[in-house]
């Protein structure tokens, strides 16, 4: 799986063409978000075939902004915190989180700028009792 970012024009419309690019070339969206700010719209989608879906948008005039690797895991909902300890974790380890959402398997996604530290970081918050 890995994530794909791209500028979507902050216009009505514009998230249903990119949904409708992916969906023609066969792309499915496991999860992700999009927001805008500031008069500019960035999308974040997690796909299971990142290059797919660089060459559907680019070829519809959609402007990529990049495909990365993910890093997954999977938060106790009962207990409160879970996301502020696991982000500590990743801060003490060097790890900058890039971007964080959820997929439609409740797993936390997230975009890291040290993707072998963050999967480290990852496998120890699943190895924890």
């Amino acid at each position: 799986m890995q994530d794909i970012s791209a500028h979507l024009e902050h216009r009505p419309g514009a998230l249903a063409d990119f949904g409708d690019v992916l969906g023609k070339a066969g792309v499915s969206l496991e999860g992700g978000g999009v927001f805008a700010h500031g008069g500019v719209g960035v999308a974040h989608f997690l796909v299971d075939d990142g290059h797919a879906a660089l060459r559907a948008l680019e070829a519809a005039g959609i402007r990529v902004l990049d495909v990365k690797d993910i890093v997954t895991l999977r938060l106790n909902q009962e207990t409160p915190g879970q996301l502020g300890q696991v982000c500590r974790l990743m801060a003490d380890a060097g790890v900058n989180i890039e971007t964080q959402y959820s997929d439609h398997n409740n797993q936390l996604i997230l975009v890291v700028d040290d993707l072998d530290a963050g999967r480290r970081v990852a496998r120890a918050w699943s190895d924890a009792p």
